[in-house]
């Protein structure tokens, strides 16, 4: 279960839809004044190397952010604002540090890692900030933890490696947890396309689950008969109102853009109504 290292993922196309995302959901939370918490369960290293021997073992960026043709793609100039420094240094940042960066005075930051060796690097990049709390131990447990927040306001990243399959079906049960206890709660579930029978099963279980407003954003870059991650996609449990439409304005462009027949591959989906 610690063997995962997204040092050989950083900044590939699953990463161009997650941080995208992500962003426009911390931008929605503060249009309002009031400080909320920022909760991610499954950390990471916080900032990659993409010139180092994981990342190039695989160069899975090179076909992911660093493709990207940012004059020609509209609804990125806020990721790319957010990356652009990183990547002229050979770096990419991960979800905890693109959030560390735009907390508020009063926001706060809970990042949880088990991997012994990641979580040095998290707390390097990321604990030197006097709202960011690096914890090792398990993501989930972690979350229900802090559940509901002082605050009573809190945007929640869940991203395991799906290392064991059952994390398909685990994840909905976190989420349905996480939403009993604080059903105002922005929630958001990243999910790897390896084998869509896995997704359609996902899927059914957040339609038998007593959660409302949860929307479905998938982007693929190849066809699900392919080997290897075709698409990956977020499950968002009260959506920002908006991302949808910019979703549909800026997600398809990207998709084609980044397939190598350039075809664009999305969908989104409404998988539980207000």
């Amino acid at each position: 279960m610690l063997s995962y290292q997204h040092h050989y993922h950083a900044g590939n196309h699953a990463d161009v839809l997650k941080h995208w995302l992500l962003l426009a959901c911390v931008r929605h939370m503060q249009k309002k004044d009031k400080p909320f918490d920022y909760i991610d369960t499954h950390a990471g290293a916080g900032l990659y190397r993409l010139d180092s021997a994981k990342a190039r073992k695989t160069a899975e960026s090179d076909e992911g952010v660093l493709k990207l043709d940012w004059k020609k793609l509209d609804g990125l100039k806020d990721y790319r604002s957010q990356v652009a420094d990183d990547i002229r240094a050979r770096c990419y940042p991960g979800s905890p540090l693109l959030a560390k960066r735009l907390l508020r005075p009063g926001d706060k930051a809970w990042l949880f890692e088990m991997h012994p060796k990641t979580i040095i690097e998290l707390r390097k990049h990321c604990e030197k900030h006097k709202v960011c709390y690096v914890r090792q131990e398990d993501g989930f447990q972690g979350l229900s933890s802090l559940l509901p927040t002082a605050s009573r306001r809190a945007l929640v990243l869940i991203d395991p490696s799906y290392e064991i399959k059952s994390d398909y079906q685990t994840v909905v049960k976190v989420m349905e947890a996480a939403y009993q206890k604080m059903p105002q709660a922005m929630l958001l579930l990243w999910y790897p396309v390896v084998d869509v029978h896995q997704i359609r099963q996902m899927e059914k279980a957040f339609a038998k689950s007593k959660m409302r407003n949860v929307q479905l954003f998938e982007m693929g870059i190849a066809d699900n008969s392919e080997p290897g991650m075709s698409a990956s996609g977020m499950v968002v449990v009260n959506p920002p109102w908006t991302l949808a439409d910019d979703f549909i304005r800026t997600i398809p462009a990207v998709s084609a853009h980044l397939a190598k027949d350039h075809k664009a591959r999305w969908r989104h989906q409404t998988l539980l109504a207000e």
